[in-house]
């Protein structure tokens, strides 16, 4: 018991020194926000981010669109009220799925590829040398693709909630005979612009968190090749868990705000 007691204790202490090495490394890129952007580097990085995840964005976010439908067709018949359904798939899909499905594809695509090409570059040693040339290796590796999550994940969230409730448009439509004219109707009447932005401005702070993760756990690799696929399966675990940790936190805020 004692020693069960005393493992725990000492995983508890490690975990919070390590939350607050990341909490120093976060503050240590605060000014390279301000001080010099490489602009041509976030560029290039945005296209990788968000050009490279599209393709599956649209996939998740049809299939999504078309899955919402039917599963909330089958709880509004119950009760005669189906063309009504259209302003709850239009809510959930841009205040909940969009964000969230969303992060977890960028996580899945780009955050992951993140960890694993700083992790080998650390682990190589290509970051030391970085350093040796006088240049910053956050400034350069780091700051650019943060930069690049916060701006690319809004503009894939925009399509996934445009792409999911166009399915879900079809499908309610053409499959489950809905009449379009309330479909549309309903959703006009209800909709808020809350109910647009609250679900953009979750992505900014997505990107931001993601990002940090999978950079802060390749930039800290070690061990070798089996280090660098250690700290991806990390970064892509810890990612996942924070968005759905911060994605509660902040629809409670927006609770009380009344959002």
């Amino acid at each position: 018991m004692f020693f069960r007691l005393g493992a725990f204790i000492f995983s508890f202490f490690g975990v919070l020194a390590e939350f607050g090495k990341f909490i120093i490394f976060q503050w240590q890129l605060i000014p390279l926000f301000f001080i010099r952007v490489r602009w041509s580097v976030v560029i290039r990085e945005i296209y990788i981010i968000g050009v490279g995840t599209i393709g599956v964005i649209v996939l998740t976010s049809f299939f999504t669109g078309m899955v919402s439908a039917i599963q909330l067709y089958s709880g509004f018949h119950q009760f005669g009220i189906e063309s009504f359904m259209g302003y709850t798939i239009f809510l959930s899909i841009t205040k909940e799925l969009g964000p969230v499905f969303g992060s977890l594809m960028v996580i899945s695509r780009a955050v992951s590829s993140m960890a694993a090409e700083i992790g080998t570059m650390r682990v190589t040693e290509q970051i030391d040398a970085i350093e040796t040339l006088g240049v910053d290796s956050k400034e350069l590796l780091i700051v650019p693709k943060i930069m690049a999550s916060i701006i690319s994940l809004p503009l894939l969230v925009i399509v996934f909630d445009f792409v999911g409730n166009l399915s879900a448009f079809l499908i309610a439509n053409y499959v489950l005979g809905i009449n379009p004219i309330t479909y549309q109707n309903v959703i006009l009447q209800h909709l808020i612009l809350t109910d647009i932005y609250s679900g953009i401005i979750k992505a900014f702070i997505f990107g931001y968190l993601i990002a940090t993760i999978g950079t802060y756990v390749g930039y800290i690799t070690s061990g070798g090749a089996k280090g660098v696929g250690m700290a991806t399966t990390k970064a892509v675990v810890y990612a996942a868990v924070c968005v759905f940790m911060f994605n509660y936190l902040i629809s409670s805020l927006f609770l009380m705000l009344g959002w």
